[in-house]
């Protein structure tokens, strides 16, 4: 099987995004983790650009490109300037490249720097030659490669490759190829560039105009290269660039067909995009594959029921092996009896007479007409109203959920405050506390409640139906605990869904661990 080197411009690319610009210190967070995912190549930016990223792309070089890490490039324009900058922040890395783009297609060459294709030509070979004496490793992007005359194209390519360049990068800049004709175009190039020099690496980069970034990736994949390049969620200029999990994971779910694989440690995927996504403060689509947060939700009946009886009727991919805890389950009133009596059973609750259970079933599909979404707290209600909740008998596991009552928040630039009323069955508990924002100010009162030593991982809220009403979703943990626990809940109040999600996340770790919080209360 041949291996599939992964080149990650996040950093570069990814960044071009508006809005997504990083500073050094975040910068290094991302760079570092890109390097626990074992990429084989990060992009640290553009050096020529600003001082910052100069500074930015030599801290990385230093830092994260030790001898056990990954190949450290910067972007250069055909230009001495910028090949100068380039070399001057990422020789400091064990395994420093210097990276040059220049326009290979007709309307780059004519209308964007109005020269002949010749001049062009002779610009990329001086620029390789001249990189090529400061470092050995150089790669040579073609740029509008799928709109360029192949003839001339190649006649590019072999220049540069006589020139010295070590790796050849074939971009689809504007997102027009497609597929099919996308991996006849890489055969192509990969037979005659293997006759030129086989020790040349051939490499492809696709943005996602048309959305078949990652398809023409992994078409490239199938007919002979042997790099991509991509970003963390699919980050990049305009609509992005193949996403590095979807590639990845396309090429580790079906090895048979590609006959190939990759380093990437796929269990840090879901941590990565996280990273990113929070950094950069970009949403990643609910529906995103492999990241998204609903890539390993289940509501619909006929799936849940597939699931529940074996795990590959409806999941080719293992939500752990990019370092999601698990599938989830959501009930909605798609949800059928098998769901349904599953997360019963969760809450400890066996119910094996089928009467009760199709009455269960019926006030639950009721339930569900009235809320989009069923959740713990919500099933408990139901099965104590239906007289089913007893835990004085086997049935009973000792959970007894945390429920809001009231809450009151005060947000201000001086001094956020919340107080908030909490039930745990018959108790009631009421707590105040500040925070850095409302939202800090709330869950702190809640934890306060709680007594449990809780870390919050993440935390977001959506309008989800034109404003009205608002979707909160938490990621929390026990501080002494590694297992992640995901929960949401809606609500009108986008501060009530916060605070909903945060206590069904502290509901779930209370299930789990038998109703035990190692509190005082």
């Amino acid at each position: 099987m041949r291996k599939i080197l992964i080149f990650d411009t996040t950093l570069r690319d990814g960044e071009q995004v508006p809005g997504a610009k990083l500073g050094l210190r975040q910068k290094l967070e991302v760079a570092r983790q890109l390097k626990n995912l074992n990429v084989d190549y990060i992009e640290a930016g553009f050096s020529a650009s600003s001082v910052g990223d100069f500074n930015a792309v030599k801290a990385i070089a230093e830092t994260v490109g030790t001898e056990d890490g990954p190949i450290i490039t910067a972007l250069a324009r055909a230009v001495k300037s910028d090949i100068d900058a380039v070399y001057n922040s990422v020789k400091y890395a064990a395994k420093p490249l210097i990276h040059i783009v220049l326009g290979a297609s007709d309307v780059h060459v004519s209308k964007k720097f109005g020269k002949s294709k010749e001049e062009i030509l002779q610009m990329g070979v001086d620029a390789v030659k001249y990189a090529k004496s400061l470092l050995p490793d150089v790669q040579y992007s073609t740029e509008d490669a799928s709109r360029a005359d192949f003839e001339y194209l190649w006649k590019t390519i072999e220049a540069v490759v006589k020139a010295g360049a070590t790796i050849i990068n074939i971009p689809d800049t504007v997102g027009y190829a497609v597929p099919e004709q996308f991996g006849e175009l890489v055969a192509k190039i990969n037979y005659r560039l293997k006759n030129l020099n086989p020790n040349v690496i051939l490499s492809v980069h696709c943005h996602n105009d048309t959305g078949l970034a990652t398809a023409n990736t992994l078409a490239a994949v199938k007919n002979g290269a042997d790099k991509v390049e991509c970003t963390i969620n699919g980050i990049g200029e305009r609509a992005g660039n193949a996403a590095l999990e979807e590639i990845v994971m396309g090429i580790k779910c079906r090895a048979d067909y590609y006959d190939a694989y990759t380093d990437i440690v796929t269990t840090e995927i879901k941590k990565t995009s996280r990273l990113v996504s929070n950094l950069m403060g970009l949403d990643v689509q609910v529906n995103k594959a492999i990241v998204g947060d609903n890539a390993f939700a289940h509501s619909s009946g006929i799936h849940q029921d597939g699931l529940l009886k074996s795990r590959d009727v409806y999941e080719i991919i293992r939500p752990q092996d990019v370092g999601v805890e698990d599938m989830e389950i959501v009930l909605t009133a798609r949800s059928g009896k098998h769901a349904l009596k599953n997360a019963i059973k969760e809450l400890g609750i066996i119910i094996d007479d089928e009467e009760v259970m199709k009455k269960v079933h019926e006030k639950f599909l009721e339930l569900a007409d009235i809320k989009k979404e069923v959740y713990y707290h919500d099933l408990y209600e139901l099965l104590k109203r239906e007289g089913l909740i007893d835990y004085g008998n086997e049935n009973g596991n000792g959970f007894t959920p945390y429920e809001i009552v009231t809450f009151q928040v005060i947000s201000n630039d001086i001094f956020p405050t919340a107080t908030v009323k909490m039930k745990r069955g018959d108790q009631i508990f009421t707590q105040s506390a500040n925070g850095d924002g409302p939202i800090d100010a709330l869950y702190s009162a809640i934890k306060n409640v709680v007594n449990m030593d809780l870390k919050l991982l993440e935390y977001k809220v959506n309008s989800v139906s034109q404003g009205k009403e608002a979707l909160g979703k938490a990621n929390v943990r026990l501080a002494y605990e590694g297992k992640v626990y995901s929960a949401r809940a809606m609500d009108t109040d986008i501060i009530k869904a916060s605070a909903l999600a945060y206590i069904n996340g502290i509901n779930k770790i209370l299930l789990e661990n038998n109703g035990n919080n190692n509190g005082d209360h």
